[in-house]
């Protein structure tokens, strides 16, 4: 029970559970069925683009091209869409086409980073400001809305499995099978190893390059799958839509437990995370206060948490010096 406290993972859900009970005072309509499925589906996007975050900042590393990569992959959805319009295959081949894209991005990019050493806030970067600027020029910046989708891609959007969007559910199965990937595959434990000490796992055989390369590829499949649910869930197809959506991204991570610095994280916090984020925009919708608002607190939430992290770790530090020293 004493080690259940001390997870962080418990305090994020503890949180959630408060502002949950909160908002439900304030306004009864928070804590409806469909209310609360309404934030998840608004949130899957989010949610499917933290986890594969999630798995990049254990790493410690970072990617702020995920926005860039899940808007340029909604474009390629788009022009598909409207060359097989009056196709049966479209969804088939949506399914297909997305992830592989997106995982070829990520993959340029996990391999500029393992292989030239550039920092990966700098690679992605760089890779942001390129695919926006290709994805601007293909598009003119021109929204593309739902009549140019074809009927089977609408009504897979509507599709619900005993109640519950299919895009929660794809989201859900995101993060189980993420978890299950860390939790019983040797890549998972290589991932884990080499946030935690990457000269260590160098030591014991860990290809690092194999690593990184698979976390940013993984992160751009993710995002291919992202794009899906996005085009689904508003039904169109916006360039503009992601702009400075990453630092949301990584928002939800740090809020759900992962250390910046890398060595931590967990699917269940980054989950917590989302659903923390998910839950204030809500509440901030209910509360009739302006959506600006938003930005503000991912910003403040962001700087708190990352400053929580580095104070406990100063603190670890300074314990286990005077440890050392006493021995």
């Amino acid at each position: 029970m004493t080690k259940l406290f001390q997870k962080k993972e418990f305090g994020i859900g503890l949180i959630v559970i408060l502002l949950a009970l909160i908002l439900s005072i304030v306004n009864p309509v928070f804590f409806t069925a469909e209310n609360i499925l309404d934030v998840l589906k608004a949130n899957s996007v989010l949610g499917i683009l933290a986890v594969g975050m999630t798995l990049i900042i254990i790493t410690g590393g970072i990617d702020v091209s995920v926005a860039a990569v899940t808007a340029a992959v909604t474009v390629v959805i788009g022009k598909m869409a409207v060359a097989m319009h009056a196709s049966s295959w479209s969804i088939l081949a949506i399914f297909i086409v997305a992830p592989l894209v997106g995982a070829c991005f990520g993959f340029v990019n996990g391999i500029l980073i393992s292989k030239t050493k550039i920092p990966p806030i700098v690679t992605s970067l760089g890779t942001m400001s390129i695919l926006s600027g290709v994805t601007l020029y293909v598009t003119n910046g021109e929204y593309m809305n739902s009549s140019m989708l074809p009927a089977s891609f609408i009504h897979f959007s509507n599709l619900k499995i005993a109640g519950v969007s299919i895009l929660i559910i794809i989201f859900v199965l995101t993060v189980l099978i993420t978890w299950f990937i860390m939790k019983y595959l040797s890549i998972g434990r290589s991932i884990l190893s080499f946030g935690g000490n990457p000269v260590s796992a160098m030591r014991v055989g860990i290809n690092l390059t194999k690593v990184q390369i698979f976390v940013y590829t993984y992160m751009g499949f993710l995002a291919g799958i992202a794009a899906i649910v996005q085009t689904a869930y508003t039904k169109g197809v916006d360039p503009n839509g992601f702009v400075g959506f990453e630092l949301t991204v990584i928002a939800a991570v740090v809020l759900g437990g992962a250390n910046i610095l890398g060595g931590s994280g967990s699917m269940l916090g980054s989950f917590l995370g989302v659903l923390l984020l998910g839950i204030m925009q809500n509440g901030l919708i209910l509360a009739k206060i302006n959506t600006f608002w938003q930005e503000i607190i991912v910003g403040a939430i962001i700087l708190l948490a990352v400053s929580y992290d580095m104070i406990k770790r100063k603190r670890e530090e300074r314990s286990l010096a005077k440890v050392e020293v006493e021995g």
